[in-house]
C-alpha cells in the first residue's frame, strides 16, 4: 500500500503532472461550469417534504379534488390601526380588492371580495376593537417561490397606489398608522425563501474570511492560507455544475438551506483535509532537504487517514437517502458529493500546489533541515540559532498516558453530564419560531393572535364520508375545549356524500400542543360517524392543514431517526472494522463520539435554552446534527488512531500514544477549530434552526477536539493495551526485542 501511495504522490506532485493536475482542475471546473447550470440555478424552494401516503398529504389531495375552492395558497394581508380602523382603511382595503378582482395576480386563484361587502357588514370582519381585519389572498398551493414573491411585490406597489402611502413599512406599535404585514401560509413560505436566499451571500463571505483569518493565525503564511481555498473554491467549482446538471436531468432536488449548509460543509471538512496533509509536509521540511521528497512522505502518510476520514463522511451522508421527510432526503446528494470531490482535490490538487509552491508555502516562516538553518546563517553572517521545533501536545500524550484511568473517570463525568441535560430538551416543528421576532409574516400571526384567534392562521380542515348519513359534525366539534370556531359544513364537488368542516384552534395552531390534538380531531370523528351508523369509519375521515402536516413531520422526523442513526452506526463500523482490522478499537471509537454527540445536544441545549432563552429546538436538528458529528468526529479519532497504530509497529504502546497524539495534535486543533468556526457561522444568521443547529456542531466539534481525541480515546487506548488491537496481533518492534533480549538473558 505505501508504495501505491508513493507512486500517487510522485504522480500528482511531480516535476511536470503538478502542473498537468493543476490544469485538469481548471479546465474541469471551468467547462463544467459553462456547460451545465449551476446549483443555485436549479434550487427547488416548493419540493414536498411528505410523501403521498402521509395521512395530511391524502387529505390535501381529497381538499383539491372535491373543494377546489379551499385548496389555494393563502397570502393573509393583515391590517392594523391602534385606535382603530378609519373608514377611509376599509374603502382603500375596498378599492385593492377591486384592483385584483379585475386584474388578477399570475397565479392568483382568489381574493376575497371585500369591495362587494356593504361598509357595516365589512366592519363586522374586523377584529373586536375595530383595530385590524384580515384580507385572504389566494394562489396556487404550486405557485413557484419567485412568481408568489413578484405577486407580493405587486400588492405592495398597488396599496402604495390605493392608499397614498406605505403601511408595509409601518411599524405596529406606531400608534394611529396603519400598518399590514403578510402572513399565513404563503407568508411564511415567502420569508423562509427570502431569509436563506438572503443568507447565502453573507454566509460565504463569512465563512471564507473566517477560514482565512483562522489559517493565518495557526500558520502566519498568506500563501498556505490562501491554499485550501483554493481547493475549496475548485471543489466548488466542480460540485456547482453536477448538482446543477443533476437536478436539470430531474435525478435529485435541492433547496437554498442544503446548498447554504454544503457550503459551510465544503469549507469546514474540506480545509480538515488540507490540513492533514499541511501539517505532515511542515513536519518533513524540517527533516528532509528534497521539497518533493518531504511532499511524497507526506502524502504517503496523511492519505491514507484522509481517504478513509472522507470515505466515511460521504458514505454517512449517503444514508440520508433513506429519510422519509423530503429535507432531510435532499441533503444527501449534494452533501456526499460535495466531500468527495472535496476529498479528491485534498489528495490531487492541494499537494500539486504545494509542489508548485514549495516551501514558499510556508513564507515567512519557511521550515528548513538544521542543516539548511545552519548554511542560511552562515551566507548572512550569523551565528546559528538552533530552535527546538516542539509538537503541541507533547505534555498531554505524557498525561493521558501516566493517568489514564483519573482521565477516563472525568472525561466520562464531564460528558456524561452534559449527555444527561439533553433529557430536558424540547422539540418542535413550528417553523413561525424559527423566523426573526421581526419578520412580517411572525408579526402578522403576533397580530392575529392577540386581536382574533391564533386558530385562524391555519384551520384544520376536516373531511368526512357520511355515506349519506345524518352526521352532526358542527356540533359534535364546537363542544370541544381546544376549539374556537368551527365553519358552515360544505359539501364535496364531485361526491356530496363526503362533508367538510373548517376547525380554528384556540391557540397556536403551529405549537406542540395543538398538534397533539390532531388525533383527538381523527377519534372524535370517527366515533361521530360510527354513531351515525357509517361503515368503516376509520377509512372515512380525513384531517387536513397545516397543524395535521407538523403532526405527519413530527412522526416522519421520529421515524427517519429510528432508521437513519443504527444505519449510520452500523456503517461507520464496518469502515472502522476494515480500516483498523480491530474489533474492540471500532467499538470504543463509536461509542465515543456517540457520547460527544449526545454531550454536545445537552450542553447545546444549556446555551439554546438557558442563556438564549428559546422554548425548543427544530425537531430536525438531532438528526442532522448526529450525522455531522458522528461522521466528522470520526475523522479525528482516524487521523489521531492511525497515527497510534503506525507508531504502534516500531515502539512500545505508551510511546507510540505519547507520540501520536503529540503528532496530531496541533493539526487536529487547528483543524477543530476551523471546523467549529464554520459551523459557528451559522449562528450569526436569522434564521433560528441553522442558528440552533450551528451552535450544537460547534459544540460538538470543541468536544471531539478537546476531550475526546486528546483525552478519552488515548487513554481508553492506553488502558486496553495490547487488547485495543483485539483480534489483531500488533506488537511493537521495540517491545519485540525486548522480549528476545529477555529470553537470550535468562537462557
Amino acid at each position: 500500500m505505501d508504495i501505491l501511495l508513493e507512486r500517487m504522490g510522485r504522480w500528482v506532485a511531480g516535476g511536470r503532472t503538478k502542473w498537468v493536475t493543476l490544469v485538469a482542475w481548471i479546465v474541469l471546473a471551468g467547462v463544467l461550469s459553462v456547460v451545465w447550470p449551476g446549483v443555485n440555478q436549479k434550487e427547488d424552494n416548493t419540493a414536498a417534504n411528505l410523501d403521498s401516503l402521509q395521512p395530511s398529504v391524502q387529505a390535501g389531495l381529497l381538499s383539491e379534488q372535491e373543494f377546489p375552492s379551499d385548496s389555494g395558497l393563502p397570502a393573509l394581508l393583515v391590517w392594523k390601526r391602534d385606535g382603530g380602523l378609519l373608514d377611509e382603511d376599509y374603502e382603500n382595503i375596498q378599492k385593492l380588492t377591486a384592483y385584483f378582482t379585475q386584474n388578477p395576480l399570475e397565479g392568483q386563484e382568489l381574493v376575497v371580495p371585500f369591495d362587494r361587502i356593504p361598509l357595516p357588514a365589512l366592519k363586522q370582519q374586523a377584529s373586536e376593537d375595530g383595530t385590524a381585519i384580515v384580507l385572504p389572498y389566494f394562489f396556487n398551493k404550486n405557485i413557484d417561490s419567485d412568481l408568489l414573491k413578484q405577486g407580493i411585490a405587486q400588492i405592495q406597489e398597488q396599496v402604495k397606489t390605493d392608499f397614498g402611502s406605505d403601511p408595509f413599512a409601518a411599524k405596529l406599535d406606531d400608534h394611529g398608522e396603519l400598518s399590514v404585514r403578510v402572513s399565513g401560509p404563503a407568508g411564511v413560505s415567502l420569508d423562509a425563501v427570502g431569509l436563506f436566499s438572503n443568507a447565502d451571500v453573507s454566509l460565504l463571505m463569512a465563512t471564507v474570511l473566517l477560514v482565512l483569518v483562522l489559517l493565518l493565525l495557526i500558520y502566519r503564511s498568506p500563501i498556505l492560507a490562501i491554499i485550501p481555498l483554493i481547493a475549496v473554491g475548485f471543489a466548488y467549482g466542480v460540485t456547482s455544475p453536477i448538482l446543477g446538471k443533476m437536478a436539470d436531468m430531474g435525478w435529485i432536488t435541492f433547496d437554498s438551506q442544503s446548498i447554504s449548509i454544503m457550503t459551510v460543509l465544503l469549507f469546514g471538512a474540506g480545509t480538515d483535509y488540507c490540513l492533514f496533509l499541511i501539517s505532515r509536509f511542515r513536519q518533513l521540511l524540517m527533516e528532509e532537504k528534497d521539497k518533493s521528497k518531504a511532499l511524497v512522505r507526506a502524502f504517503r502518510d496523511s492519505s491514507g487517514a484522509i481517504a478513509m476520514s472522507g470515505f466515511t463522511v460521504v458514505m454517512a451522508l449517503l444514508v440520508l437517502l433513506f429519510a422519509k421527510y423530503g429535507s432531510v432526503h435532499r441533503f444527501a446528494v449534494p452533501f456526499s458529493l460535495s466531500i468527495l470531490i472535496m476529498g479528491i482535490a485534498s489528495l490531487t490538487l492541494v499537494p500539486a500546489l504545494l509542489a508548485i509552491f514549495g516551501r514558499v508555502s510556508f513564507y515567512p516562516l519557511v521550515p528548513r533541515t538544521p542543516e539548511m538553518a545552519a548554511e542560511r546563517a552562515r551566507k548572512k553572517g550569523k551565528a546559528n540559532i538552533s530552535k527546538s521545533h516542539k509538537k503541541s501536545g507533547g505534555w498531554v500524550g505524557r498525561v493521558v498516558t501516566k493517568r489514564p484511568w483519573l482521565i477516563v473517570i472525568v472525561t466520562l463525568v464531564i460528558l456524561g453530564g452534559f449527555a444527561g441535560n439533553a433529557l430536558r430538551i424540547e422539540y418542535t416543528v413550528d417553523i413561525l419560531s424559527s423566523f426573526p421576532e421581526d419578520s412580517p409574516s411572525r408579526e402578522g400571526f403576533a397580530v392575529i393572535a392577540d386581536k382574533f384567534t391564533p386558530g385562524e392562521l391555519a384551520p384544520v380542515k376536516l373531511m368526512v364520508d357520511t355515506q349519506g348519513k345524518e352526521v352532526p359534525l358542527e356540533k359534535t366539534f364546537s363542544e370541544l375545549p381546544f376549539v374556537s370556531k368551527v365553519s358552515e359544513i360544505t359539501q364535496g364537488k364531485n361526491n356530496n356524500e363526503i362533508n367538510a368542516i373548517d376547525i380554528e384552534f384556540n391557540l397556536n395552531p403551529y405549537s406542540n400542543e395543538a398538534m397533539k390534538h390532531i388525533p383527538d380531531i381523527r377519534n372524535a370523528a370517527v366515533q361521530v360517524l360510527k354513531d351515525a351508523g357509517v361503515t368503516s369509519p376509520e377509512e372515512r375521515v380525513w384531517v387536513g392543514g397545516l397543524t395535521s402536516t407538523q403532526f405527519d413531520t413530527e412522526a416522519t422526523n421520529a421515524r427517519d431517526q429510528q432508521v437513519i442513526i443504527p444505519i449510520v452506526i452500523g456503517l461507520i463500523a464496518i469502515l472502522l472494522l476494515a480500516y483498523l482490522r480491530s474489533v474492540v478499537a471500532m467499538i470504543y471509537l463509536i461509542l465515543t463520539v456517540v457520547l460527544s454527540y449526545f454531550s454536545a445536544l445537552g450542553l447545546g441545549w444549556f446555551v439554546i435554552h438557558d442563556i438564549m432563552g428559546a422554548t425548543a429546538i427544530q425537531g430536525l436538528i438531532p438528526l442532522y446534527a448526529f450525522v455531522f458529528l458522528v461522521a466528522l468526529g470520526e475523522d479525528y479519532n482516524i487521523f489521531l488512531i492511525s497515527s497510534i497504530w503506525k507508531k504502534r509497529k516500531s515502539m512500545p504502546l505508551k510511546q507510540a500514544i505519547q507520540e501520536g497524539v503529540t503528532e496530531t495534535g496541533g493539526v487536529i486543533t487547528s483543524a477543530g477549530l476551523i471546523l467549529a468556526g464554520t459551523f459557528a457561522v451559522l449562528a450569526t444568521l436569522p434564521i433560528q434552526v441553522l442558528v440552533q443547529f450551528g451552535l450544537i456542531c460547534a459544540i460538538g466539534v470543541l468536544l471531539d477536539t478537546f476531550v475526546v481525541r486528546p483525552l478519552l480515546v488515548p487513554a481508553i487506548t492506553m488502558l486496553l493495551g495490547r487488547w485495543a488491537f483485539w483480534p489483531g496481533t500488533v506488537e511493537g518492534k521495540t517491545e519485540i526485542s525486548q522480549q528476545i533480549h529477555t529470553t537470550n538473558k535468562n537462557n
